[in-house]
């Protein structure tokens, strides 16, 4: 009996690890999950312990290669997605961490990015980057490492340790350590990387005294980034796909047409539209970034980036005790005929697109004495709607008027959100069936670098069925609740 191909992905999160293993038709063979500490050493600080990162990987990497090899299946490719931004340093020779992982929801670094506007820098690292001068990004989280850490700025100097964003990291390990190497997607959140020219900038490395030694090759988003040692799978897996996680969603949704556009609703919300060939630099406070680079070629895309969705939800559950699984917010939003004018604007690590206000804070406005766990459970849920429309809105502005849009990711699952979102945004929200579209979308671009895809249009001629949500709400409504949503912002903003 011939075996069956198959595609690994590795799928590492903010909150989570995960590796899933898929038929090349996209569905799931099969997974497993890991969640891992977060670290909040100092407000506004969020660490990972690397070493969390890479325990939790290798279980389920090994676990869902364990069970989907029980099943007479032939992996031929492993494609990796992960978290942007998190910024990683190591030492070449022993590969252990020199201070933990800084996550992309950082805000560390605030004073050096404000130092930076003042000084005149915004415009060289928005032109050459496409991005803004934020702690969100690499560049100010490695500069702070290099300059808190002992030694350590010496030892970079001298070539002793390397950066990476978790891809390079975990590339680095499955590989014994034998490839340094990023993708284009990845590359282009650092505000390092020239997204114009495709190679790493000197100026914009001068500018952040970052020695270019620290950092990785960087390769298309299918390509050769090396081959698993037997030490960690069963077999050597080549690793021929790498995206940065919206990215891979924007693959994993087939949004291969300029307009295309996808939301992703995980740790934070990601709305990602391609416009093709075209870097179009948003008036709107909305990034340009590479949605894919395949075959030398680059496709590009207009970002906005909400730092907290899912995050606050978990927050209603681990911290206020008001859910014990997810899942009950969807019961509890449903069991009120409105929000009863209560509103959350999320911005526990600061607002991100299209405001960018690092040092704002979360606030819940409208409350009475009849407020309960249901109110404040359904404004968590609608904030993730408000957001995306806010960031919609500015997309229109920008490029073009978005008709449709693709969800995934595991707030995806969550009916009545979508059903609201499709209320507020007024168009047709889309659910796949499988959404771990960002696991998908790295297993995609390894099998196209494998040749078990011929093309783009090969993925996109198999996508599974969807589920649509269309619009119910009468304008007038839509209009008061939007209302209520931007006087809840601008209060924030003061």
């Amino acid at each position: 009996m011939d075996k069956q191909a198959a595609i690994i992905a590795i799928d590492q999160g903010t909150t989570s690890s995960r590796t899933i293993v898929f038929k090349p038709n996209g569905s799931i063979i099969s997974s497993a999950q890991q969640e891992y500490p977060q670290h909040y050493p100092n407000d506004g600080w969020v660490e990972h312990d690397p070493e969390d990162i890479w325990s939790s990987t290798l279980a389920t990497l090994q676990k869902a290669e364990r069970q989907a090899l029980e099943q007479n299946v032939n992996i031929l490719a492993l494609g990796v997605t992960n978290q942007r931004e998190t910024t990683v340093i190591w030492d070449r020779a022993t590969g252990k961490p020199i201070y933990k992982a800084i996550v992309w929801q950082d805000r560390r670094t605030v004073s050096l990015c404000e130092k930076l506007k003042v000084q005149g820098h915004s415009q060289l690292v928005r032109d050459r980057t496409g991005l803004l001068l934020d702690p969100y990004f690499s560049a100010t989280k490695i500069a702070w490492i290099l300059e808190n850490v002992e030694g350590a700025r010496t030892r970079a100097e001298h070539g002793e340790l390397a950066f990476g964003t978790i891809d390079s990291f975990l590339i680095w390990r499955l590989t014994g350590g034998k490839h340094h190497v990023t993708d284009a997607t990845n590359a282009s959140r650092t505000l390092l990387f020239d997204i114009h020219q495709q190679q790493w900038d000197d100026d914009l490395l001068q500018l952040f005294n970052i020695p270019k030694s620290l950092l990785p090759e960087v390769l298309d988003s299918a390509a050769n980034f090396g081959t698993t040692s037997t030490e960690f799978t069963q077999h050597p897996i080549p690793i021929l796909g790498v995206a940065g996680d919206q990215h891979a969603a924007t693959i994993g949704q087939c949004c291969f047409e300029p307009g295309e556009t996808k939301c992703t609703f995980g740790t934070g919300c990601f709305v990602l539209m391609n416009t093709g060939a075209q870097a179009v630099q948003s008036q709107n406070q909305l990034l340009t970034t590479i949605a894919y680079r395949i075959n030398g070629k680059v496709t590009y895309a207009l970002e906005g980036s909400v730092f907290i969705a899912g995050a606050a939800v978990k927050w209603l559950r681990d911290t206020l005790g008001l859910i014990s699984n997810v899942k009950e917010t969807e019961t509890l939003a449903a069991s009120l005929t409105s929000n009863q004018g209560v509103y959350l604007v999320p911005a526990f690590t600061g607002l991100g697109a299209p405001y960018w206000q690092p040092n704002a804070r979360a606030a819940l406005y409208g409350l009475s004495l009849a407020t309960g766990p249901a109110e404040i459970a359904r404004a968590t849920l609608e904030s993730n709607a408000y957001s995306t429309s806010d960031l919609l809105s500015a997309m229109s502005q920008d490029a073009t008027h978005v008709t449709k849009i693709r969800v995934d990711g595991g707030m995806a699952n969550n009916s009545w959100l979508m059903q609201f979102l499709a209320d507020i945004l007024n168009i047709e929200v889309q659910r796949p069936q499988i959404l771990e579209t960002t696991a998908l979308g790295a297993a995609y671009l390894a099998g196209l670098q494998a040749g078990i895809y011929e093309d783009l249009s090969q993925l996109y001629e198999s996508r599974l069925e969807h589920e649509s949500f269309l619009p119910k709400i009468k304008d007038d409504e839509r209009a008061k609740l939007i209302a209520g949503w931007q006087k809840a912002v601008q209060k924030t903003l003061l």
